[in-house]
């Protein structure tokens, strides 16, 4: 018998080729765009939006604890979100990349093996924010401005909050490898449940139970505790499409590398993000207490306006990383734009509304006219730019699907150094507060430009020099294609 089986049936003796299976095809990978994207985004939205009910319940009992309070939540806030963008959005979405392209590719048993992977890499990252947080965080919060009972506030939350760190990291990590297989319903429920529980918990932990800031924090954590219990039984009892290997795992330095390549690299874009607003807020911390409250209400809104291009952008990943698995890089392209589009269009139309009657939000967490009037005024100046951050939330979610996430993340290093050098330079020429929202405003327009732009200029799928070194492709058993012929003379 021959390598390929055809030596007994070779062409042109009256025999027929048997017939080639053709793969299964599925919505995800052949549907089409905008319907499947929409179809697998509305249950992150309906999830998303819930977690934005946790902001805006979490920030009004936080208010009933005082504007300290509200103060310290604003100096702690960014540390959170970068727990929770790093373990979700950044490595979350390069364990959905990894999954989906070996799916894309039809190899069940290595996208089980980069599951449990997965989880391993979740649990060394919780470790690492866990023990990061308990001894820099509280000398890191002072840094950043906090004194007297902000600063105490503050460092009451993040003692809690980061102690448990591994529980975020883990949670986002399960719900990444089931978005990776095109689940997006079971994750989408489990944070819409952990959110209505985390409110009820916060609340009552923080107010009924007198234990302050600790208390909203002990509440995150409790309800991230029963996510991870549903969908930890849902993958290993065999009803994902994906069950993470591990017995007789054998860990291997490729699985890691293709889940890090993507999530490790992707994590600098929230690092960068975070250090972004960090920086921001300590040069706004100089104004005094009512605009750190102020600007920290605003930067809720920006919270709440992104989860749109958060949901959306999720839903492109597994559907461009089984085009690209496939080495259906065209139809990649088409995903990636539809979602930008869909992600600027959607944010832009809803933070412009809020820009014009910022009352609508600022008016849900306090009563001091201060902190109102701050709040406002950010969001007159700041609000309709929120369209640029949803566009590059969308393309830095598909670059994630293409395995290519240089480019966003480069992108997110130069508005980093814009809103550096630009606050230096605002401080030294005693600037307002106006000119500071104005500096935030512009570098949200700055990051989305060049996002678009580092999608556009940088190349998906497989490398030239790869495909050059493919086979030739065979005509019939055991031989090559024959070389060109010659010219005579």
């Amino acid at each position: 018998m021959s390598e390929i089986g055809l030596a007994d049936n070779p062409v042109g003796e009256g025999r027929t080729l048997p017939p080639i299976e053709k793969p299964m095809r599925n919505a995800i990978a052949d549907g089409p765009i905008l319907r499947t994207l929409l179809s697998l985004a509305w249950p992150n939205i309906i999830a998303n939006s819930a977690g934005t009910c946790v902001v805006i319940a979490e920030t009004s009992y936080i208010g009933r604890l005082g504007i300290e309070a509200l103060a310290a939540m604003a100096l702690v806030f960014p540390l959170v979100i970068l727990t929770m963008t790093m373990s979700g959005g950044a490595m979350g979405g390069g364990v959905a990349s990894a999954i989906a392209r070996a799916l894309g590719a039809g190899d069940t048993e290595r996208a089980s093996t980069l599951a449990a992977h997965a989880l391993l890499i979740a649990l060394s990252f919780g470790a690492t924010f866990m023990v990061g947080m308990l001894v820099f965080g509280p000398g890191l919060l002072e840094t950043l401005g906090g004194r007297g009972t902000v600063l105490s506030h503050a460092t009451a939350y993040l003692q809690i909050f980061f102690g448990g760190a591994m529980l975020p990291w883990l949670m986002n990590s399960m719900a990444g490898i089931l978005r990776g297989t095109g689940n997006m319903k079971l994750p989408s429920f489990m944070i819409l449940s952990s959110a209505m529980l985390q409110i009820v918990l916060g609340g009552t932990l923080s107010l009924s139970f007198g234990l302050g800031m600790r208390g909203v924090a002990a509440g995150a954590l409790l309800a991230f505790s029963v996510s991870i219990s549903v969908m930890g039984w849902y993958l290993f009892s065999g009803r994902a499409r994906v069950r993470p290997k591990l017995r007789g795992l054998e860990i291997s330095r490729a699985m890691f590398a293709d889940i890090l390549k993507v999530g490790a690299v992707a994590c600098f874009s929230p690092l960068q993000s975070v250090l972004s607003i960090a920086i921001f807020t300590h040069m706004l911390a100089g104004f005094g207490t009512a605009v750190l409250a102020g600007y920290g209400i605003g930067a809720r809104l920006e919270f709440m306006m992104t989860t749109v291009a958060f949901s959306v952008g999720m839903a492109s990943v597994p559907m461009v990383g089984m085009a690209v698995g496939a080495e259906r890089i065209a139809r990649a392209r088409r995903i990636a734009w539809t979602a930008g589009i869909a992600s600027f269009v959607s944010v832009g139309a809803l933070s412009t509304v809020i820009a014009f009657v910022p009352q609508l939000w600022v008016d849900i967490f306090t009563q001091d006219q201060s902190a109102r009037a701050a709040g406002a005024h950010y969001l007159r100046i700041a609000a309709p730019m929120y369209a640029f951050i949803g566009l590059a939330i969308s393309m830095y979610f598909s670059s994630q699907g293409a395995a290519n996430v240089l480019g966003p993340v480069l992108a997110q290093t130069v508005r980093l150094i814009f809103i550096a050098a630009g606050g230096s330079y605002l401080l030294q020429h005693a600037a307002t507060e106006g000119e500071f929202f104005m500096l935030a405003a512009s570098s949200m327009v700055l990051l989305g430009t060049l996002t678009l732009a580092s999608v556009m200029l940088t190349r998906w799928g497989p490398k030239p020099a790869a495909i050059a070194l493919r086979p030739a492709v065979r005509l019939v058993s055991g031989s090559e294609a024959p070389p060109p012929a010659r010219r005579a003379g």
